[in-house]
């Protein structure tokens, strides 16, 4: 233990705080997190560069948020995450780092630190993401997938702290789920346990992006909704959705959601049909896995209590009354923070660890 602590204190992760009241022997020194200790967690979307500074205690100290395209290739957007920091450090929000963590959207091998075949980011496989960070920034890295980051922000600072059987679904540009059994994070030997975005529910079209027939993802996401909302208004089943096509040239997920409250039929059916097909893909992990609780994440939970409710009454409705009689099925509470504070987490996680070792 003292070994440990040696190390710790070495390494800047811990400093010394002083002594501790006498209790008549020699006086114990006390220790305290070190003031400048410093986390940085990333989470990269399809369309967007999450960046969070933290403290020791994982508290926000910087965040940027700002738009960008995942499939302009890693040299783009890693010379942009770079830059990002190299401005925050600027800034005074740290004078070193003590560690990275950073998610990406598609599949990682979670050992080598790098992207694994992940379909709607070209460019990106095998690139060294791990290595390159650490590199340029003297710190420990660890690299996962962007569900899972946000699963895991989840279960340590949000909904789910106080439960050890999670699965976390994140809606958005995909469809991911990231799972806790028994306080632990599954990511299965490949890195690819959670993908239930490429689950076949029906036979026959649209093709997917994996190059696959009827996944979920290519028939419930914000692109697939985005898809059929436009759809909807070009043939004008729906004279709302119709109306914003018409005055801006697309429509978008808010849109959808907007008409839906104001009374609009199809967008309404659009979400009903969406929620229903991911309760279903649910149900059938609750059956497999036995949850505790199941959290929604990601941009779609902006279609609100209409997409809850559907995925609710799916879940419930097909699956065995025990595994869903205690089972909350509720939206995140971290919102978009959810994925920096996950990757924060790991980042120090693995900071500490690798300093006790």
């Amino acid at each position: 233990m003292v070994a440990e602590l040696e190390h710790l204190i070495a390494g800047d992760l811990v400093q010394e705080a002083g002594s501790a009241a006498s209790r008549g022997g020699r006086r114990s020194t006390l220790v305290e997190l070190h003031s400048d200790l410093r986390f940085a967690g990333i989470d990269l979307g399809v369309t967007s560069i999450d960046l969070e500074i933290t403290n020791g205690r994982l508290e926000p100290v910087a965040a940027v948020r700002e738009p960008a395209d995942i499939r302009s290739g890693p040299k783009t957007v890693l010379g942009r995450v770079d830059a990002i920091l190299a401005e925050l450090r600027s800034d005074g929000a740290y004078a070193r780092l003590s560690g990275i963590g950073i998610g990406v959207p598609g599949p990682v091998s979670f050992r080598d630190g790098v992207p694994a075949s992940p379909p709607i980011m070209p460019g990106w496989d095998g690139y060294p993401v791990r290595e390159l960070l650490a590199r340029k920034h003297s710190c420990p890295v660890v690299v996962d997938n962007d569900v899972n980051i946000m699963a895991m922000g989840e279960r340590y600072a949000g909904v789910a702290r106080s439960a050890d059987d999670v699965l976390f679904v994140k809606i958005g540009s995909g469809v991911g789920c990231g799972i806790f059994i028994g306080g632990e994070l599954y990511r299965g030997p490949d890195g690819c346990a959670g993908d239930i975005g490429h689950i076949q529910v029906e036979t026959d079209d649209p093709v997917c992006s994996c190059g696959h027939i009827g996944c979920l993802e290519a028939l419930f996401s914000g692109i697939a909704l985005e898809r059929d909302a436009t759809a909807a208004g070009r043939s004008g089943q729906s004279l709302a959705l119709a109306e914003r096509l018409a005055a801006r040239g697309t429509v978008t997920a808010r849109d959808v959601a907007e008409c839906a409250a104001g009374g609009d039929t199809i967008a309404t059916r659009l979400i009903r049909d969406g929620g229903g097909r991911l309760g279903s893909v649910l149900a059938g992990l609750v059956s497999f896995i036995n949850p505790s609780m199941i959290v929604i994440g990601g941009g779609l939970t902006g279609l609100g209590h209409v997409l809850l409710g559907e995925i609710r009454s799916a879940v419930y409705r097909r699956s065995l009354p025990l595994a869903t009689g205690n089972l909350p099925v509720v939206l995140s509470e971290l919102g978009p923070r959810a994925g920096v504070a996950g990757a924060g987490f790991l980042a120090s996680d693995l900071a500490f660890a690798e300093a006790a070792s």
